[in-house]
């Protein structure tokens, strides 16, 4: 007698997928081999291929749950501080932490795990350079709520403002990366911070 049709799989796919998450996050998209995966992931090669389709599939749920998870503190702050400065301060401090988190690989994901890629992993590099647009985009929209709000004055250039924050925040995942501790990366967000009058100014 053949097997019942839609049998459940022998393991739990979210929890596959956190773990495949940690393992790009840690060695990057093309350091990470399917044998890697399988191994933390707990299962086979077919049943990888099974649930997820292919590596880069894989890696593309991987980075919407690290988003969905990891990133959503900081999301979330850009929408519930009362200001455009507290919202820039929530998040730089807040990654300040999860940069450095025991236990968790060092930096940040979406800034890491894909910056340099055969042609091959072309697709892979280019979604994750799409990913940290949409962030700069993010922290645009909330500096421009804040103009709105009167709190920085209509002039200022918003587009150079998010830009210089999110190059902040890469440097400090790429300090992470390199060995540097909260008490580090705090450091550096309290510097940005401090010149926030000036970042703001209107230019010419």
């Amino acid at each position: 007698m053949p097997p019942p049709r839609g049998r459940p799989r022998a393991f739990d796919r979210d929890t596959a997928l956190a773990r495949a998450m940690e393992t790009f996050w840690r060695y990057g998209y093309e350091a990470t081999s399917v044998t890697d995966l399988t191994a933390a992931m707990g299962i086979s090669s077919p049943s990888l291929y099974a649930a997820f389709g292919s590596k880069e599939q894989l890696f593309r749920e991987a980075v919407a749950l690290y988003d969905a998870t990891e990133g959503e503190p900081a999301t979330r702050a850009l929408v519930e501080e009362p200001t455009a400065y507290a919202a820039v301060a929530a998040v730089l401090r807040l990654n300040a932490r999860a940069y450095a988190h025991d236990g968790r690989p060092a930096g940040c994901m979406i800034v890491l795990s894909a910056m340099n890629c055969s042609p091959s992993g072309s697709g892979v590099r280019d979604h994750l350079a799409e990913r940290r647009r949409e962030g700069a985009d993010a922290l645009r929209a909330r500096l421009d709520q804040g103009v709105r709000a009167g709190e920085l004055t209509s002039d200022t250039d918003t587009g150079a403002v998010a830009a210089f924050y999110t190059a902040v925040l890469q440097g400090m995942s790429v300090q992470a990366r390199d060995g540097a501790g909260h008490t580090e990366l705090e450091r550096i967000a309290d510097r940005a911070l401090a010149a926030w009058d000036a970042v703001t100014a209107p230019t010419g």
